[in-house]
């Protein structure tokens, strides 16, 4: 007998040894465009492994009563929902879906904590299971009701204005501070049950709190801390559960999260406590642009169909700036064909990608991908932002604050400083929008009033069909 469960907890062991590999692998190929889609299955394969190992520790180790019934009902459960989700949600609603995939995962978390509590008793908890179950709880809760704010944000059921009132940062600070005392209670008094769930519901008030005042701007960095915050909960839940590879892989998530979220403050050139507590888009009254205002400045330059198809096709060189306005209108299709042409007719196209365009990293990336678009024909903003200079026409689809001159040029103005693709300074800038509303940094933009700028109003996959159509005759 002890033979079986030595040889046992052998196999499980291995299984996490070769889980904790794919995850590292996986990770290592999504870093390349060319590699992701293996990526993304080394991944699953490891996720597979990690399953398989934890059921069978269960059951051949620790001899678990495991009701295989409950287990196989969440599988299908789980598995519809995922599939589901997998084939209706749309690319252009990828931060979303990312958004409540993170939310599941931190719920889960937080409810294996609080199960883990109620199972074992807060006194038959050693100081590192109780410490590391009250981490797992508080960002879990944290994780589930941020990550759902993010999705309302981003859905546009909550404003994606920052939500701001006297002493706000102030007051999440203290939760926080109090939260990490409770748990320093539980370690000296694990029976107190009253803390426990009070770090609970604190998890849960902070998670509508620290996302409420960050302006949609800022979806891209909040995303990424969301996907930290639920790595450091799975973790957490490795300590409290002795489970090596959630640990393993709870600390890749968790890390590799953080260091995209600064790489993300970066390309916006503000610090990254900036974005938690600087109320991005809070902007004076008199500065912002409300939903349908006309700019205030002078009116910009609207041309027709007619005339900007005109331009391009005298143009030898265009940049296309892809924008959240195109994930919208779902143009990603008609931009490659628009490509097409222009490349049938002796143009040389490219495309300019802003770190931070979109509503998540590598928005513009995916949604270009599934259109088929040659990947060696993306630049990032270094390397191609010099280029606009030489360009004949550099066509905005959807864009917004990502190629506002006002970051260079004004210094009063709330996004000074973030590095923009330089649109402007290509010899005519064609740019494709449904409004003349500001985008999410609540701003006017003054691209739109350069005398080298035309504008097109109106859907622009529409538009860019228009665009194709004109060339082809």
């Amino acid at each position: 007998m002890t033979t079986t469960l030595s040889l046992t907890e052998t196999f499980v062991q291995l299984l996490y040894l070769l889980a904790s590999i794919l995850f590292v692998m996986g990770l290592k190929d999504l870093g390349d465009a060319q590699t992701a889609r293996r990526g993304v299955l080394l991944a699953e394969l490891g996720m597979v492994a990690a399953v398989a190992g934890t059921l069978l520790y269960g059951v051949g180790v620790t001899h678990v009563i495991v009701r295989w019934e409950w287990i196989v009902v969440a599988l299908l459960i789980g598995s519809a929902v995922g599939t589901g989700m997998g084939l209706w949600i749309p690319m252009t609603k990828m931060p979303e879906r990312i958004a409540l995939s993170h939310a599941f995962g931190g719920l889960a978390v937080g409810l294996v904590g609080v199960v883990e509590y109620l199972q074992h008793g807060g006194p038959q908890m050693t100081t590192l299971q109780i410490s590391a179950t009250g981490l797992e709880v508080a960002l879990g809760a944290l994780t589930f009701t941020g990550s759902l704010m993010a999705f309302g944000k981003l859905q546009g059921f909550i404003t994606g204005r920052p939500v701001t009132y006297p002493g706000q940062n102030l007051s999440n600070l203290l939760m926080i501070v109090g939260t990490l005392g409770l748990i320093g209670l539980l370690v000296y008094s694990p029976g107190s049950a009253w803390a426990f769930y009070l770090v609970a519901a604190l998890g849960v008030l902070l998670g509508v709190l620290l996302v409420l005042p960050i302006g949609g701007a800022d979806m891209p960095v909040v995303i990424c801390l969301l996907n930290s915050y639920a790595g450091l909960a799975a973790a957490a839940t490795g300590f409290a559960l002795g489970n090596n590879v959630l640990i393993i892989c709870g600390a890749l998530d968790g890390f590799s999260g953080f260091l995209l979220g600064m790489m993300m403050s970066k390309a916006m050139n503000r610090s990254f406590s900036n974005v938690l507590f600087g109320a991005f888009g809070a902007v004076p009254e008199a500065k912002a642009v409300t939903e349908g205002a006309q700019p205030s400045g002078p009116a910009p330059n609207v041309g027709s169909v007619e005339e900007a198809a005109e331009v391009l096709r005298a143009a030898r060189s265009v940049i296309v700036v892809p924008g959240y306005g195109m994930a919208v209108s779902q143009a990603q299709h008609a931009v490659r064909d628009l490509a097409n042409v222009l490349q049938a007719n002796g143009c040389d196209v490219r495309y300019a990608i802003h770190p931070v365009a979109g509503r998540m990293p590598g928005h513009m990336n995916v949604l270009l991908a599934e259109a088929n678009v040659p990947y060696d024909h993306l630049f990032d903003l270094d390397v191609i932002n010099d280029d606009f200079t030489a360009t004949d026409v550099a066509l905005v689809v959807g864009a917004n604050d990502v190629v506002n001159p006002a970051a260079r040029s004004n210094q009063s103005s709330p996004i000074y400083g973030m590095p923009i693709l330089s649109a402007d300074l290509a010899k005519t800038c064609v740019v494709l929008k449904r409004s003349l509303n500001a985008g999410f940094a609540g701003i006017e933009n003054e691209l739109f009033v350069r005398s080298n700028t035309m504008m097109v109003l109106g859907d622009a996959k529409k538009t860019l069909m228009q665009f194709t159509s004109a060339l082809k005759e």
